[in-house]
């Protein structure tokens, strides 16, 4: 049996003769979108970040290209929907991006048809790929989780002020562990010395940096998400456990 409540439909479950429901879970006009755009996002750049590139004395990966776009959207989904929708976006690409290594794998390993002649360059190319999806994932799992509560936090501690605070404070903790624990596990065995540290500090500085370019324009979005989704979350009673995928816990 169904109830219909000012959010969305929630579902009665009868158990030993009490009736009970779950908590009701609004439908957001704009979530799923950004969520597509959150998974694309870090599926593109982790398969970009199989290259290294070299501009004169900076060393970084193909994936720095869109990568901080990742954290933008993170920030988009914290402030106006709350950690509990970052946490679902952050474990859906989790997901995602598990299937494309278990994939890609697989077809590298298949054998290749005989008027197939770019075996080498695939297993070249994709091969590496769950390497990095490995580092990516736990960087993205760390660094993500790291930015999202690091957010909410300050939020609350700010009472929803300086936002350009916030969302800096909270890239600059994320993109610092992100791009550490990333280099170390992608790239630990090919880059050394002097070229690793350039590498790990060139990357976060540029994170940054876009992030803070793109302030104007993630200020405008979120003040669009909120006055059409009609929400500003202060996560004050959220439980901050990165173990969860439910929207109700």
């Amino acid at each position: 049996m169904y109830c219909t409540t000012g959010y969305t439909s929630s579902l009665y479950i009868v158990r030993r003769g009490f009736a009970c429901y779950n908590k009701p879970v609004r439908k957001f006009r704009y979530y799923d979108i950004i969520l597509a755009s959150f998974a694309a996002i870090l599926l593109i750049s982790n398969i970009s970040a199989t290259k290294l590139i070299a501009l004169g004395p900076i060393l970084t990966d193909g994936g720095a290209v869109l990568f901080p776009f990742v954290y933008v959207l993170g920030d988009i989904l914290t402030e106006v929907y709350g950690y509990k929708y970052a946490r679902r976006a952050l474990w859906a690409g989790f997901g995602i991006m598990l299937l494309a290594a278990l994939t890609f794998t697989l077809v590298a390993y298949l054998p290749a048809a005989p008027a197939y002649k770019d075996q080498a360059a695939f297993t070249s190319v994709l091969g590496f790929f769950p390497q990095i999806v490995i580092a990516s994932l736990a960087a993205y799992l760390i660094g993500g989780f790291l930015n999202a509560y690091t957010l909410a936090k300050l939020k609350i501690k700010t009472k929803g002020k300086s936002l350009w605070f916030r969302l800096v404070s909270s890239t600059i903790v994320g993109e610092f562990f992100d791009t550490i624990v990333f280099a170390v596990i992608a790239f630990g065995g090919m880059i050394a010395g002097w070229d690793m540290v350039n590498y790990m500090l060139v990357g976060w500085l540029f994170k940054v940096t876009v992030e803070i370019v793109m302030l104007p324009v993630t200020y405008r979005i979120i003040n669009y998400l909120k006055t059409k989704e009609r929400i500003d979350t202060y996560d004050r009673k959220t439980n901050f456990t990165p173990f969860h995928y439910a929207l109700d816990r």
